[in-house]
C-alpha cells in the first residue's frame, strides 16, 4: 500500500526481521548533454556496477534537474529532493518535517484533494514519500506516457500547496497513529525511535526522533504549516530527478514550462549548522517499556558525517561486523554463545554528523549485560587486531553486490543519486562510493576503529521490560532545536484550490510504451526437475528459485514448524560443509542464499552477479541435496524459532495474524501456524525434518527458475550440471486431501493484551483457491476494497476519519481455499468502529455492484504492479515460479494484463456476494481490551475474550 513513510527507526536491516516479527562521472552546468562516463569500476571478484549516467541542468530560479533516459524501461519515475528533514524541526514542533510530507499529497489551487494517487495509482503507477534527517523525498513511477503529468503536478505542489484546518487536523491524527504504530505497538520502537537518537547524541537535531510526540504533534498549527512551505519548498531548496523512458529534448521543454516559473522567496533559509561536541565521557542508561519480551543491549559511538572520508572505512568495518551470518557478531553472539536471538549494526551516516550502533536483542533467559559484555569483547578486537583478508574480500564483495542490486531499476538508480546529492552535494560522490569502497585497506578499518569505537566515546543502552519497580520510560521533551518557529517565513496569503473552471488543465497523457513479458523457456531434467528460463537484458544479475510443493499444510500432527524448520537448516550444514562454511562462502560471492516455507510450497532461492552464479548454483544444490540436519544446528534454529515467537507474540498485528488461521480453519492443516508454536517447535526432531526432506523434496516435485542475464542454453547446462545427478531418497508423500478442512461458523475473538500500544482489528472469511474461476473478479474487486492507498479501506478509515495509519485487504488464495482478510492497527478505544468500516466495506462490495470508474483505475494498479515486478530479476522470477506451482500455463504471464481488463462490474460483485459476504465474516481484535470491550460487546454478544498469556495456538478452540 502506498503509506507516507519515515525514516524514524533507526536500526539495521539485520534486526529488522525479528523486531517485525518483526571513476567520477562529469557533470554539465547548462544544457544537458551525455556526461562523460566514468570508466566501470571492478569488483574483486569481478563484478561491473555501471554509473547512473545522468546529466545535470540549473534552471535560472536554482533548481538543480538530473536526468537519465533509459529507453529499456516502460516506466518513469519523477522524485524531488527537498533539503528539510527532520533536523529542521522548529523548537517545540518535533516531527514536523514528517507531518508536512503527509500534507504535501493533499491539495494545490489545481489539483483537488487526492490527485497524486489518482495520477499514479490510478494509472499503473506508484507514489511515496520518506523523511529523514536532512531530506523530505518525494518520488513517483508511472507509465512514460504519463511524465508530463507528473511534472506539472510537482511543480504545482512546490509553488501553491493548499491545506486547511479540517484536511491538517485530520492528516495530524493519522500521524498520531503512526507513532503508535511505529513507536508504541512494537515492542522495541521505543528503543530504536525514540531512546538510541536521544542517548547518542548531545547537541545534534538529530537527537529529536522524526516521528516526533503526540504532544508536540498538538501543538502545531495550520499557521506553522504555511510557514514551513513558504520557508523550505522553494526551487533552490530542491533536486529534481527523472530517470526512465522519455525524449530528452522534449522532458527539458516540459521542465522548463512547469518549474521555471516558480520563485523563491526573499526570506532566507534558516541556519541550523550544529557541530555535534566529542563526548568526554562515556554514558550508560537504561530504559524500561511495556511488552519488552527479550531484552536488548545497544552500544553506540559517534562517528563521521556522510561526507567525510572514513566513511568507507568504517561501512567495509560495519560489514565485517554484523552482515551475514559469517559476521564476528552473529558468529560469537549468536551460533557459538547463544546468547542473541538477533544482532545487527548500523552505520547511519547523515549530513552533519554520523554514528554507528551495535544491538543485541537477547536470547530468552540471558540478559542485556551479557548483551553488552560480548558487544565490548566484538568490538575490542577490531581495535586490538587487524581483520583478515578474507574477511575484508567478503565485506567487499557484498558491498559491492548490494550496490549493484541497488541500481536494478530506474527508481533504484534515481534514489541513490538522490541520497549522495543530499549528503555530499555531489552528484559524482554516487558513482564514487563503490571506488572508495574498494580502497578501503586492512589497516583502514582498524585505524577507524581505533579513532572512534572507543570506550570513553561510548554510549551503552540497556532496553528491559518495564514493570512496577521500574515503569516505562518516557519520551524526552521539550528537546531545544536550532530552527525556531519564529524563524520561519511569513505564510503570506495562503493558496485555496481554485474553482475548476479556473484550474490549468492536467496534460493529457502520451502514447502508452507497453511492459514486454519475456519468452520463457521450459524443459525437464532426466530426474522430473521442471527448468524454466526467463532471459532479461538488464544488469548482470541472475536469480533462481527452486521451489517444492511442500509446505506448513503439510507438517505431521501436532508438530507444526517442521517445513519451516526444514527450509531454514537448508543453510545451516551439509554433509561436506559447516553452516559457518556456508555463509562465509555466501559472502564471498556476494550472492544471496536462502530458504523459506509458506502454507502449500517451500522455496530455495539464490541471487548473484553473473560471474559469481554458477558457483552460487553449485551451492545452492548442495544445500537442497546433501543437507545435514545436524541436531545441535536444529537445537540452535528451535532456539531462534521460539525467541522470535516470543516476540511476535508481544505484537497486536502479529498475535492477530496467527489466531486469524485458527478462527478460519479450526484444527485443519491450514489452521496451524507457518512457524510453529511454543509448545511444537521444541517437540520437533532430526529425524521429523530429514523425514519430511526426503518425502517432499524431490526432483519429480520441483520446478527450478532462472531470471536474468542467463540464456536458455547456459540455464540447461547449469541446471544438468548442478541438478543431474538428484534422486529423490524417500517414498513420495500422500497429500493431505483436504488442508483448509471443512468451512466453519464466523467468530468474534478478542485477545486482551493489557498495555498494548494499539490493537489491531482483521475481518476474515475463508476465501477461493489460485485456480478458481473466480480469482480475477476477486483480485480486481479486493483492490478496489484494500489494495491501495486510494482504495475503499484507506478511504474510509485513514483518509476520511485518520483512524489509522492505513488499512488493506489480501486475497490470500491458496492451493485450497485460502483466507481472505481486511485489516488495519488503530488506537484502542476505536477499535470497534474500524471493524464496523471494515465489514460495511466488505458488504458493499457484495451487494452493490461497482461501476466502471470504480474498477479502471483499480486495473491500472494491478497492471501497473504486475509490470514493476517484471523490472527486477527476483520479481520476474517469483511470477514464473508462482505460475509453475499452481500447475498454470506460463502463457498466463503475458495474458495476465488481458485477464484483468476482462473483468466486468457484475462478475465483481457476484463474486464477493458468493464467495465473501461479509455475514459469514469473522472478527479477530488484539489489544487492550479495556478500552473497547463493553463497546463491542453491546455489538457482539457471543463475543469470546481470551488472555494474550492464554491463548492457545496448537487448537482451533484457541484456550
Amino acid at each position: 500500500m502506498t503509506f507516507r513513510l519515515t525514516a524514524t527507526l533507526k536500526v539495521g536491516a539485520a534486526a529488522s526481521a525479528l523486531l517485525l516479527g518483526l571513476a567520477a562521472p562529469a557533470f554539465a552546468d547548462s544544457a544537458p548533454a551525455p556526461a562523460p562516463a566514468p570508466a566501470a569500476v571492478q569488483a574483486p571478484q569481478g563484478v561491473t556496477v555501471p554509473p547512473l549516467g545522468f546529466t545535470r541542468r540549473v534552471l535560472p530560479n536554482g533548481l538543480e534537474v538530473y536526468t537519465a533516459r533509459d529507453t529499456a524501461a516502460s516506466n518513469v519515475t519523477v522524485q524531488v529532493w527537498y533539503k528539510v528533514g527532520s533536523k529542521d524541526d522548529p523548537a517545540g514542533r518535533s516531527g514536523f518535517a514528517h507531518l508536512f510530507e503527509h500534507l504535501m499529497f493533499k491539495s494545490t489551487k489545481n489539483l483537488p484533494p487526492e490527485t497524486f494517487d489518482r495520477l499514479t495509482e490510478d494509472v499503473g503507477g506508484s507514489n511515496n514519500a520518506f523523511t529523514a534527517d536532512d531530506t523530505t523525498a518525494y518520488f513517483e513511477t508511472v507509465p512514460a506516457n504519463h511524465l508530463e503529468r507528473m511534472l506539472f503536478a510537482e511543480a504545482d505542489r512546490m509553488g501553491s500547496l493548499v491545506v486547511d484546518e479540517p484536511t491538517f487536523v485530520a492528516e495530524r491524527d493519522v500521524v498520531k497513529e503512526e507513532y503508535r504504530q511505529r513507536i508504541l505497538a512494537n515492542p522495541y520502537g521505543r528503543l530504536f525511535g525514540l531512546f538510541v537518537p536521544e542517548t547518542i547524541y548531545q547537541d545534534s537535531p538529530y537527537r529529536r526522533p522524526g516521528i516526533g510526540s503526540i504532544e508536540e504533534l498538538e501543538a502545531s498549527s495550520l499557521d506553522d504549516v504555511r510557514r514551513f512551505h513558504a520557508t523550505y519548498y522553494r526551487p533552490d531548496n530542491a533536486y529534481l530527478i527523472v530517470a526512465g523512458n522519455f525524449d530528452q529534448a522534449q522532458l527539458d521543454r516540459w521542465i522548463d514550462q512547469y518549474f521555471t516559473p516558480l520563485k523563491n522567496p526573499t526570506t532566507p533559509i534558516p541556519a541550523n549548522h550544529v557541530v555535534e561536541p566529542e563526548p568526554t565521557a562515556p554514558r550508560n542508561v537504561t530504559y524500561y517499556a511495556p511488552n519488552v519480551p527479550l531484552p536488548a543491549a545497544v552500544i553506540a559511538w559517534p562517528t563521521v558525517k556522510y561526507a567525510d572520508p572514513d566513511r568507507a572505512a568504517l561501512t567495509v568495518l560495519d560489514g565485517v561486523l554484523s552482515t551475514g551470518e559469517s559476521s564476528r557478531l552473529y558468529r560469537s553472539l549468536v551460533y557459538d554463545k547463544q546468547i542473541a536471538a538477533q544482532i545487527g549494526s548500523t552505520p547511519d551516516f547523515a549530513q552533519q554528523a554520523g554514528n554507528l550502533s551495535a544491538l543485541a536483542i537477547m536470547a530468552q533467559g540471558h540478559t542485556a549485560e551479557e548483551g553488552v559484555a560480548a558487544l565490548n569483547e566484538e568490538i575490542a578486537k577490531l581495535r586490538d587486531a587487524p581483520i583478515t583478508a578474507e574477511e575484508l574480500a567478503e565485506a567487499k564483495n557484498e558491498l559491492v553486490a548490494n550496490a549493484l542490486r541497488g541500481r536494478e531499476t530506474v527508481d533504484d538508480r534515481a534514489t541513490a543519486l538522490g541520497y549522495s546529492l543530499i549528503n555530499t552535494g555531489s552528484a559524482a560522490a554516487a558513482d564514487q562510493e563503490v571506488a572508495q569502497i574498494q580502497a578501503v585497506t586492512i589497516a583502514d578499518v582498524q585505524r577507524v576503529a581505533r579513532k572512534y569505537l572507543t570506550p570513553q566515546r561510548q554510549s551503552t543502552i540497556t532496553y528491559l521490560a518495564a514493570d512496577d519497580k521500574n515503569p516505562a520510560s518516557v519520551q524526552k521533551m521539550n528537546v531545544d532545536a536550532p530552527v525556531k518557529v519564529a524563524d520561519l517565513a511569513p505564510a503570506g496569503a495562503p493558496a485555496v484550490l481554485l474553482p475548476e473552471a479556473e484550474r490549468v488543465r492536467l496534460p493529457q497523457p502520451g502514447p502508452e510504451v507497453a511492459p514486454v513479458t519475456p519468452a520463457v523457456a521450459d524443459f525437464r531434467l532426466d530426474n522430473g526437475l521442471r527448468v524454466l528460463v526467463a532471459p532479461t537484458n538488464g544488469l548482470p544479475l541472475v536469480s533462481a528459485r527452486l521451489s517444492f510443493k511442500a509446505g506448513s499444510s503439510d507438517d505431521p500432527a501436532g508438530k507444526a514448524g517442521v517445513a519451516a524448520l526444514t527450509a531454514s537448516l537448508l543453510t545451516q550444514g551439509t554433509t561436506t560443509k559447516t553452516a559457518p562454511e556456508i555463509a562465509t562462502q555466501i559472502e564471498q560471492l556476494g550472492a544471496s542464499v536462502g530458504a523459506s516455507a509458506g502454507v502449500d510450497f517451500s522455496n530455495v532461492y539464490a541471487n548473484a552477479p553473473a560471474n559469481a552464479f554458477p558457483a552460487t548454483v553449485a551451492l545452492m544444490a548442495d544445500l537442497v541435496k546433501n543437507p545435514a540436519f545436524a541436531g545441535e544446528e536444529l537445537e540452535r534454529q528451535q532456539a531462534q524459532t521460539l525467541d522470535g515467537l516470543r516476540v511476535a507474540l508481544s505484537q497486536p498485528a502479529a498475535i492477530a495474524g496467527m489466531t486469524v488461521g485458527r478462527v478460519i480453519y479450526g484444527d485443519a492443516p491450514y489452521g496451524a501456524p507457518g512457524s510453529g508454536t511454543p509448545q511444537t517447535v521444541p517437540a520437533i526432531t532430526p529425524a521429523d525434518v530429514a523425514a519430511f526432506h526426503a518425502a517432499r523434496y524431490r526432483p519429480s516435485d520441483a520446478t527450478l527458475v532462472f531470471s536474468g542475464d542467463i540464456t536458455p542454453a547456459a540455464a540447461r547446462a547449469l541446471a544438468q550440471q548442478a541438478f543431474g545427478d538428484w534422486r529423490p531418497t524417500g517414498a513420495a508423500p500422500t497429500d493431505a486431501a483436504d488442508p483448509a478442512g471443512q468451512t466453519l461458523a464466523p467468530r468474534i475473538v478478542v485477545v486482551n493484551q493489557p498495555g498494548a500500544g494499539q490493537a489491531a482489528v482483521v475481518a476474515a472469511l475463508r476465501g477461493v483457491s489460485r485456480t478458481d474461476a473466480d480469482f480475477f473478479p476477486l483480485t480486481l474487486g479486493n483492490s478496489l476494497l484494500g489494495g491501495g492507498f486510494s482504495s475503499r479501506l484507506n478511504q474510509e478509515i485513514r483518509i476520511k476519519r485518520g483512524l489509522s495509519y492505513g488499512a488493506s485487504s489480501s486475497l490470500g488464495a491458496r492451493a485450497d481455499a485460502g483466507v481472505f482478510t481486511a485489516s488495519t492497527q488503530t488506537k484502542n478505544e476505536t477499535a470497534d468502529e474500524v471493524a464496523d468500516l471494515i465489514l460495511a466495506e466488505i458488504a458493499k462490495l457484495g451487494t452493490e455492484t461497482p461501476t466502471a470508474a470504480d474498477l479502471a483505475p483499480r486495473r491500472a494498479t494491478l497492471i501497473g504492479g504486475f509490470g514493476r515486478s517484471l523490472e527486477t530479476v527476483d520479481g520476474l522470477g517469483t511470477l514464473v515460479a508462482n505460475l509453475a506451482l499452481y500447475d498454470l500455463p506460463m502463457s498466463d504471464l503475458a495474458d495476465y494484463a488481458g485477464r484483468v481488463r476482462a473483468v466486468t462490474p457484475d462478475q465483481v460483485q457476484a463474486a464477493f456476494a458468493q464467495h465473501l459476504p461479509a455475514n459469514r465474516a469473522s472478527l479477530v481484535i488484539v489489544g487492550d481490551g479495556s478500552k473497547f470491550l463493553d463497546a463491542l460487546r453491546a455489538k457482539h454478544p457471543n463475543l469470546e475474550v481470551i488472555e494474550a498469556g492464554a491463548l492457545n495456538l496448537n487448537t482451533g478452540a484457541l484456550k
